[in-house]
């Protein structure tokens, strides 16, 4: 049949935990559409997906001090922290549906409860958090958490992190107990094997080599299969392009005006990881510090505790690099290949910009084992160099577009480009990424099928119960979400910290 067209309904592009979940929501809401799924590698959540490659911190805003600025007057601005905490909640929500609905079963297998906290030292930064402490205090999806700027108090929960170090300037943290760690890895494989059981056709091991439109508005996909060299085609009334840093060629590909003037820059990432069971036992936390003068906001240091393949680990980074792949598996060639005459002068105008971003990547490839193992002390003042290794994370694009902060600026974030016919949207960007994921999708399926959101909203709601409700203006829902997810998803239990 190669050379034929088959025809679907829906096809994704990537099988990471993007388009794991736009295809398990739209099997609860549209049973009877048949949904493709092509994926260059052997399995699904590889790439950006992988265990390996994110911070799985389940991104709640508890403790990452870039969604809370301060303001000229001094005052903290929350608002990016309440809307990202909103976010999760709505993950939180459709994975409990879909645990407490039998359509996937063991949570414990890819999320756990970690306490998370943010760490910092000196006045100014004692003084900051402090004052964002108190700001967020107010707010019933920050509830619980505490403040403190007394090293015995930090010594109980952070030992690792307080042993050894000389108190020379002020110190303090906060933490919330009910922060979680997300293998979203493993997450994005139980919803695949449960979209498997819904007829959702998976192709691995196929790529994607070109998206056109066709006469009658649908979209054609040539895909080519990497086992035998096949090419076939495929046609679809709707595509999703969930390829991670893969998304933006794909995306210039389906000639979109949408898809003009947007540009993408690759960083990569490199964690270090101790495998002592002796240490990573006397560390239970996700820790959060400040971004250094002229860092990103993605390079923030963070020390988490994590659970990959039920192992208990430690990982410290993230040290930021350059590749011009775009994708782990990608090609050095991406980055070149993503500039087209449409995006050139927004790629260049970001160039003048970004020298500081550019720069500081030029360090951080620059750095040696030793220098790493400099900012590590910064967070475990006796760490030893033979107990941490090196491991290589995924590749992020972060977006570049021309927008009202002018041209050719670079975004932090996450975001959809959909056409204004909602045939096509592609996922482009990174952090919150995938803990927003829900929320993401809900916004792809409000784009593309407008005229079905009213048939499906009560199915939305019965999933998703705050959709479209503001919990942090409705503190009693918020409670009685809060506590059924977190029994729902076994949060409820405390692991002791061993010293």
């Amino acid at each position: 049949m190669s050379g034929m067209q088959k025809k679907t309904d829906v096809i994704l592009i990537g099988a990471g935990v993007m388009s794991a979940t736009l295809g398990s929501l739209l099997k609860e809401l549209a049973p009877e559409w048949e949904i493709k799924v092509f994926e260059k590698l052997a399995n699904a959540g590889e790439e950006s997906t992988n265990e390996w490659n994110n911070a799985g911190t389940g991104h709640a805003a508890l403790c990452e001090l870039n969604y809370t600025s301060e303001k000229a007057d001094g005052s903290i601005d929350i608002r990016k922290a309440v809307n990202i905490n909103e976010q999760f909640q709505l993950s939180r929500q459709f994975w409990s549906f879909l645990v407490s609905s039998n359509l996937i079963r063991n949570p414990q297998d890819f999320i756990k409860p970690i306490p998370h906290m943010s760490l910092v030292t000196g006045e100014k930064n004692v003084s900051f958090l402090k004052k964002r402490f108190k700001a967020l205090s107010d707010v019933p999806l920050f509830q619980g958490m505490e403040f403190s700027d007394d090293p015995e108090k930090l010594k109980e929960w952070i030992p690792l992190i307080m042993e050894g170090r000389t108190l020379n300037e002020p110190i303090a943290a906060t933490k919330v107990d009910s922060g979680t760690d997300v293998n979203f890895g493993a997450l994005t494989r139980m919803l695949f094997d449960h979209l498997k059981s819904k007829n959702v056709e998976l192709y691995y091991k196929h790529k994607i080599k070109d998206i056109k439109r066709t006469s009658d508005g649908s979209w054609e996909v040539k895909v080519q299969n990497l086992d035998n060299g096949k090419i076939e085609y495929h046609t679809a009334k709707f595509v999703f392009i969930g390829g991670g840093g893969g998304s933006l060629p794909l995306l210039q590909r389906t000639g979109i005006p949408e898809s003009k003037h947007i540009g993408g820059f690759p960083v990569s990432g490199l964690f270090m990881v101790c495998n002592d069971p002796k240490i990573v036992a006397q560390h239970h936390a996700k820790v959060y510090g400040k971004a250094k003068i002229g860092a990103p906001p993605m390079s923030v240091p963070h020390l988490d505790t994590r659970y990959i393949g039920n192992q208990k680990a430690l990982l410290f980074g993230p040290f930021a690099g350059f590749s011009p792949k775009f994708l782990k598996t990608g090609s050095n060639l991406d980055l070149i290949c993503s500039v087209k005459p449409n995006n050139l002068g927004t790629m260049l105008a970001a160039g003048a910009k970004e020298m500081a971003l550019t720069k500081y990547l030029v360090q951080q490839v620059m750095l040696s084992n030793e220098k790493r193992m400099e900012e590590l002390r910064e967070f475990i003042p006796n760490a030893k160099i033979e107990d941490w290794e090196i491991v290589v994370a995924g590749q992020r694009v972060q977006v570049i577009k021309d927008t009202e902060a002018g041209k050719g600026t670079l975004q932090f974030g996450t975001e959809v480009v959909s056409a204004a016919d909602g045939s096509v949207a592609a996922l482009l960007g990174a952090s919150p990424g995938a803990s927003t994921a829900v929320n993401v999708m809900l916004k792809v399926l409000e784009k593309c099928f407008p005229q079905h959101m009213k048939a499906w909203e009560p199915k939305i709601k019965e999933m998703i119960p705050s959709y479209g409700v503001s919990l942090a203006e409705n503190p009693e829902l918020f409670q009685e979400i809060h506590d059924s997810t977190t029994q729902t998803l076994g949060l409820g239990q405390k692991e002791p910290l061993h010293r």
